[in-house]
């Protein structure tokens, strides 16, 4: 049987992160999507996505498939519904498949009608879609503390050396060759997972849930918490609440970031910091040029920075902030509420160039010891020629 995380053809909801990956990919608490189901399920999954991603994010061949609606965060009841699913049986709620196994070869953008052989059960409980971007953090701290019970389960952690500050140790967990030294760390609020060669300076100040993933780095004196989860080979420094950072991204200096989803291979220059309410304390609206029209993120919502996104020194982000892909962030006072897909100035109208962006790209991941693969220009191309 293989397993095939698929999207719908509502996965623009969550841009701008939808725009380089498919929704398996995304970060929901401390694990990816696909990575959770993967955990769950003991195997490994396919995509079934856009055509533009799926060169990338490669399909299934076979007579069996298990297809999940990769936007799905299962409670247990569904989960052991979709574990004995056989063939040709289904899950749907309110017209939505939210899992279907068959030997019928779908494409993208199925819906239950598709699936003329299968007989689908209708679930009743309401189950955790992520379908706005800033929905990411605010189901983080539920998602986190699940995601670290997967991770850990009967699992033993590294000893936390006794040069930190603990409160609550047994929800502390630091994989092999991680190190932390004259930290203050307090699970008591939610777990605290340092990964695989991370590196927390001294002084840094963590109050969980929080997640560093492999070789992240956290500089001194940072003050983290709030459901916070920084991804692998990032280096994060200032004040940081409740905010979830993609791979290879930046924010290394002082600052503020709060209620914040920040991409893949984002760097937020010194100084930045971010609204995340209004002076009114009413309701945030975000822009999703896809849908052409403005979506409410409550009365709290802090920055959406699309992947590949600039921050310059000492900006001021607006509350709900989205920017697009290869976005450069110049501000005079508040930026704009929505800076499109390759930006270089919005105040100018100057464009990002693609050949200009590409280099960059590649001086960045230089800096990581990474390299941009021919998968990823084209999908890169694909944005730029949408866009223009």
């Amino acid at each position: 049987m293989n397993i095939v995380l698929f999207d719908t053809t509502a996965r623009t909801t969550l841009y701008p992160f939808t725009a380089i990956r498919p929704v398996a990919e995304i970060r929901a608490g401390i694990l990816t999507n696909r990575e959770r189901w993967e955990l769950l399920l003991h195997s490994k999954s396919f995509t079934l996505t856009e055509a533009y991603l799926q060169e990338k994010f490669p399909s299934a061949t076979g007579k069996d498939f298990l297809f999940i609606n990769a936007a799905l965060i299962a409670s247990a009841e569904l989960l052991e519904q979709i574990r004995n699913l056989s063939l040709e049986q289904g899950i749907i709620q309110n017209g939505l498949v939210m899992a279907v196994r068959t030997a019928q070869q779908l494409s993208f953008g199925f819906a239950a009608d598709d699936c003329k052989s299968v007989a689908f059960t209708e679930w009743k409980t309401k189950e955790q879609l992520i379908q706005y971007p800033f929905e990411l953090v605010r189901y983080s701290e539920t998602n986190s503390k699940a995601d670290f019970e997967l991770i850990t389960h009967n699992r033993s952690s590294q000893p936390v050396s006794s040069t930190n500050h603990v409160i609550h140790p047994e929800a502390i967990f630091i994989e092999e060759g991680a190190v932390v030294e004259h930290c203050f760390l307090n699970a008591s609020a939610g777990p605290v997972y340092i990964g695989k060669d991370c590196l927390l300076m001294e002084g840094s100040m963590i109050r969980g849930p929080f997640a560093a993933l492999e070789k992240s780095v956290v500089k001194m004196g940072s003050k983290i918490y709030g459901a916070t989860t920084v991804g692998r080979q990032c280096t994060v420094g200032g004040e940081i609440k409740n905010s979830i950072f993609f791979d290879y991204s930046n924010k290394a200096h002082d600052g503020y970031i709060g209620d914040a989803v920040i991409g893949e291979w984002c760097n937020v220059g010194a100084g930045a910091s971010c609204s995340n309410i209004k002076n009114t304390a009413g309701e945030v609206k975000i822009w999703n040029p896809h849908l052409h029209q403005w979506i409410s993120a409550g009365n709290k919502c802090g920055v959406m920075l699309g992947d590949y996104t600039k921050v310059a020194i000492n900006s001021s982000l607006t509350t709900g902030l989205v920017s697009g892909v290869c976005s450069n962030i110049l501000t005079e006072g508040l930026s704009a509420k929505y800076i499109a897909d390759f930006t270089w100035n919005i105040k100018t109208g100057e464009k990002y160039m693609l050949d200009k962006a590409t280099r960059d790209i590649e001086n960045w991941m230089y800096l990581k010891n990474k390299f941009i693969t021919d998968a990823d220009r084209k999908i890169l191309q694909h944005i730029y020629n949408y866009q223009f």
